[in-house]
């Protein structure tokens, strides 16, 4: 029977904290056999890494979450390298750069959003500089600003590469970041019914280079759109994904879990 991956979770949020042995039955009930929880500041990124001792089935990512830049300590990468040695810390992340809510938009000034862009900058290419240094790749986040993340990826392609997480781009940008070695991955938003603008990039992806991921508890899928996510609700992604595509859910199955374990080189 066809398996899959969900390449990006948050099993540490508050919103799994009655339930989580439960929904980690359900995704192995419905044939998910890795989840990758993701750390978004350094006390998140450590709860990650407990559910992977936890859970055979679950694997943990470790980094700072660009939106909370401003709250990192200046210098994340001494944690960072420390937290990467565990034996199922599989990438680095979530990390990269979100213009999307600007403090000028919250009553800032222009001069609070050149710094808040140049933390988030700075945070990204420590992430990078790890990264390169343990040999692991990226999770990358990136909102509102997809020029200013590949140019800061750039210098950094030929020893780390990138998946752009919740990939919501064009063909033309989903092709920029497939040139620089990295993949992008999708989540339930391909099942909306506005999202055609979505399922048109997957259809132009190359089915080597994409992976599933829920970003549960965040963007459940239809039918289950304005519930929580959890990472079960990978099977309706990937039902949408192989019909896009063309493909049966086996040759889907095969393709993605390949990409995934070439992708999070320590994943077992």
């Amino acid at each position: 029977m066809a398996e899959y991956y969900d390449t990006h979770a948050h099993l540490d949020y508050s919103e799994f904290a009655d339930d989580l042995a439960e929904v980690i039955q359900r995704a192995k009930d419905s044939q998910i056999t890795r989840i990758i929880s993701i750390g978004t500041d350094f006390e998140s990124s450590r709860r990650a890494i407990a559910l992977s001792e936890q859970f055979p089935e679950v694997y943990a990512v470790v980094g700072w979450h660009p939106s909370d830049a401003m709250s990192a300590p200046d210098d994340v990468r001494s944690s960072l390298r420390e937290l990467a040695q565990h034996p199922k810390v599989v990438a680095i992340g979530e990390t990269g750069l979100d213009h999307h809510r600007l403090p000028s938009g919250n009553g800032g000034t222009v001069a609070d959003d050149l710094l808040y862009k140049s933390r988030q900058l700075d945070l990204f290419r420590q992430h990078l500089e790890v990264a390169s240094e343990t040999n692991l790749n990226c999770v990358i986040h990136q909102r509102d600003c997809f020029a200013e993340t590949i140019s800061a990826l750039e210098p950094f392609a030929k020893s780390v590469r990138g998946v752009f997480h919740c990939f919501a781009g064009d063909a033309i940008e989903m092709r920029r970041v497939i040139a620089l070695g990295s993949l992008v991955s999708f989540t339930g938003i391909c099942t909306f019914k506005n999202a055609q603008a979505v399922r048109d990039t997957i259809a132009a992806t190359p089915l080597d280079q994409l992976m599933l991921e829920t970003d549960c508890p965040f963007l459940a899928p239809v039918p289950y759109r304005g519930k929580r996510c959890e990472p079960a609700y990978v099977s309706e992604i990937a039902q949408l994904i192989a019909t896009v595509k063309g493909c049966s859910m086996e040759e889907l199955s095969a393709a993605t879990c390949a990409t995934s374990k070439s992708f999070f080189k320590k994943l077992r």
